[in-house]
Order: structure tokens, then C-alpha cells, then sequence
């Protein structure tokens, strides 16, 4: 493990007599870096700059100077704990000790070592103090070490989300072109004009349909990463029609249950990479000839009802999630999809509703005669950001307004 410059510098704040002078030629005496401070040095600097432990006179630590420390304690990331050793004076407790006692509880990780001290005793603490130090700093490494690795996996999810989104895209275009190159072929060898007018509006309309799924994959390429409103059920359509030739060719059927809901403020990219997610782990599990169900209403979270939102729950038939993995579904490089499956795309899908505080549940049945499994995920209105233009027009992925019965 490394560590950066003064991590485990010890800081001495002694200000009556030669204490803090004293202290520190014991510990360089004994290999342990430190200098003499103040309180008022310390908010200013040390602690931000990173030590390994602090060691303070009690007749140093008034109420204003524990408020000081305290805020900084307070500020200190998780993996943090400074260690503080405090030298107090010899003597009986009284109300005053009390008082201090009580004043000091948020500074933390406090040992308290009674003057006079033998010097060994003294830095024995001082050692034992840098060892957990150091063991902060260990954990401050792994935590680094995994945020990387997240993020690695997470790029990874996206660049699976994005082959299957090129493979329907691919789908999708390749009929109305195909269309069109045998209109061109029925207008070059007819001899009537009334049948080549025909022809030519036919791939007129196969072209606007082209440009129309074309001008909808830009519209996902160029979304904002920042939060917006979003209406629900629009993401949902969107993603249906981007596996529409999937779906049809695979004899799926899909049931829509859209009810009134309130808009989302989310991030649009982030709400649709969950839902293709999911309407691709639905579609995989059906295989063929299965129905799939999809609900949208608003909703009060089940854990308390008092949050507002949204609730999307995606059902399926297919052949369900065995109870083996059903309890570690949603952490990375788990799979119901053997070599196929990278393992990510529930991890991934769960982080993106954590990020909404929001909540992603499953029930699952593998047995015959009745298998399938349903997702349900719910999402706050109003999760614990503000939302980027607020007032603003709703984010739009689709146009045209589908009428929906159930």
C-alpha cells in the first residue's frame, strides 16, 4: 500500500509549557514523523492535506476548539476515522470532567491517556494509532479500486446495450429498404405511368419511415445526461419500437397497461438503458410465442407510501429464474443466459434506480406448468436532485400517441 505525503505525520497541540516540544523529540526519537499545531492550523489545513493521528493536551480543547474539531471529524469521507489521542490531567472526576466528556463524544475516535505518561506507553498508543491509520488507507485503496472497476463494468453494459440496439436497428431499417429496392426495380421495368406514381409514393413512405426510425436513434445518441422531466410511458413505446421486428418475428405478444402517472425527473438515457434492459431480458426469456405484459401508473413506494412516482412492472412468460440465483440477481457477472449473458445488464439496471432512489423488485416461478418472471421498479417523482429546467417541456421519444386499453 502507498502513501501520500504527511498521511502519517502525527500533529502535536500542546500549548502550555514544553509538552508539545517534549512529545515530538520522543517520537522522532522513535521514527514517527510529527510536528507541533493548533487548532486553528488544523481548520485551516492539516487535516485536509491528510495526517496519521493526532495527539492533544485536554487544556487545549475548550467548547469553541471541540466545535472546530468536530466539523472536520464530521466533513471526514467513509472510509475515514482520525485516530485523536488526548492527554488529560491527573485527578479526581468532577463536574467539569463531565461536562467535557459529554462536549467531546463528537470528535469520533478519541483515547484518552491520563499525565503523567511513561514515554513507551506513549508511543505505543501513537503506533497502535498510525497501524489503524494506515488500515483506513488500505480501505481507501480498495474503495478506489472498486469505484474504477464499476465504472469499467458499467462501460461494458454499454457497449452490450449498444450492439443489441445496432442489431434491432439493423432490423428495423432492413425492411423498409428492401422495400424500396424493389419499388425502384418495379418502377424501372413499368410501362405505366399510373403504376410507377404508384410505386414511387409507396417508397416515398418506406423512406419516410426510414428517416423516422434513423431520426429516433439520433434522439437517444444526443439526450441529455442531466435530469429532466420524462413521461414513462413514452421511454416504454420508444424501446418497443426499436424491437418491433424482433418481436414480430418472434410471434410475441404484447400487452400494454398504461394509467395516468406523474412525470419523472430523471435522466433520460440512464431511464431508457433500464427499461431496454429489461424489455431485452423479457424477450430473451420468452424465446418464442410467449406474451409479454407491461404496466405503468402511479404509485406510492411500498416500504412507506409516502413518496409519489411511478411504477413500471414488465411480466413475462418465459421460462423464469431459478431460486438458486434469484437472491444474487442483481449483483455483477450473474447470469440466467449462460455464455450469451454478460451478468451486467441487472447490475447496471439496479444502480441506475438506486441513482433515482428508486426500488427494482422480482418474482420469478421456474416450475411447469406456469413459469415467467415480473419486474417491478418503482421511481419517485421528485428523487433528491433538482431537476435541470424544471418548468421546461417534457422530454419527448415519441410522437405519435398510441391509444392503449387493458
Amino acid at each position: 500500500m502507498i502513501t501520500r505525503e504527511n498521511e502519517l505525520l502525527v500533529l502535536v497541540i500542546a500549548p502550555s509549557g514544553r509538552d508539545g516540544a517534549m512529545i515530538c523529540n520522543l517520537l522522532t526519537g522513535n521514527g514517527i514523523a510529527c510536528i507541533p499545531s493548533t487548532i486553528s492550523d488544523i481548520a485551516r489545513t492539516e487535516l485536509n492535506a491528510g495526517v496519521g493521528a493526532v495527539i492533544l493536551a485536554e487544556e487545549a480543547l475548550g467548547i469553541s476548539e471541540i466545535a472546530i474539531l468536530a466539523a472536520h471529524v464530521s466533513e471526514q469521507p467513509t472510509w475515514a476515522d482520525l485516530p485523536l489521542l488526548v492527554l488529560t490531567l491527573a485527578g479526581a472526576v468532577s463536574a467539569g470532567n463531565l461536562r467535557k466528556a459529554l462536549a467531546r463524544q463528537p470528535l469520533g475516535n478519541l483515547v484518552l491517556l491520563e499525565r503523567p505518561i511513561r514515554p513507551e506507553t506513549l508511543v505505543s498508543a501513537v503506533q497502535g494509532a498510525l497501524r489503524s491509520r494506515r488500515r483506513q488507507y488500505l480501505v481507501r485503496g480498495l474503495m478506489a479500486e472498486r469505484h474504477v472497476a464499476e465504472q469499467a463494468l458499467r462501460k461494458a453494459e454499454k457497449l452490450a446495450v449498444a450492439a443489441r440496439l445496432a442489431s434491432s436497428f439493423s432490423h428495423e431499417i432492413n425492411n423498409p429498404l428492401a422495400s424500396v429496392t424493389n419499388l425502384l426495380y418495379l418502377i424501372g421495368v413499368s410501362s405505366s405511368l399510373r403504376e410507377t406514381q404508384n410505386y414511387a409514393r409507396v417508397a416515398a413512405q418506406e423512406l419516410a419511415r426510414l428517416s423516422e426510425i434513423v431520426t429516433q436513434n439520433l434522439r437517444f445518441h444526443k439526450e441529455s445526461s442531466k435530469p429532466v422531466a420524462v413521461q414513462v410511458s413514452q421511454i416504454v413505446n420508444a424501446a418497443l419500437d426499436l424491437y418491433k421486428a424482433r418481436l414480430a418475428a418472434a410471434e410475441i405478444l404484447i400487452e400494454r397497461d398504461f394509467r395516468e402517472c406523474p412525470l419523472i425527473f430523471g435522466v433520460a438515457g440512464e431511464l431508457r438503458h433500464l427499461i431496454l434492459n429489461l424489455i431485452a431480458n423479457a424477450l430473451d426469456a420468452i424465446g418464442r410465442g410467449g406474451t409479454m405484459k407491461i404496466r405503468i401508473a402511479g404509485a406510492r413506494e411500498h416500504s412507506n407510501g409516502s413518496r409519489l412516482g411511478a411504477r413500471i412492472t414488465i411480466g413475462d412468460t418465459g421460462s423464469g429464474i431459478c431460486p438458486e440465483i434469484r437472491n444474487s440477481l442483481f449483483e455483477p457477472f450473474v447470469s440466467t443466459k449462460g455464455d450469451t449473458g454478460t451478468g451486467l445488464g441487472l447490475w447496471v439496471s439496479s444502480e441506475i434506480v438506486r441513482r433515482h432512489r428508486g426500488t427494482i423488485r422480482v418474482m420469478s416461478r421456474a416450475h411447469p406448468p406456469f413459469t415467467g418472471t415480473v419486474f417491478s421498479v418503482f421511481l419517485p417523482s421528485h428523487p433528491n436532485w433538482t431537476p435541470v429546467h424544471p418548468s421546461g417541456a417534457v422530454h419527448d421519444y415519441q410522437s405519435e400517441t398510441m391509444q392503449l386499453i387493458g
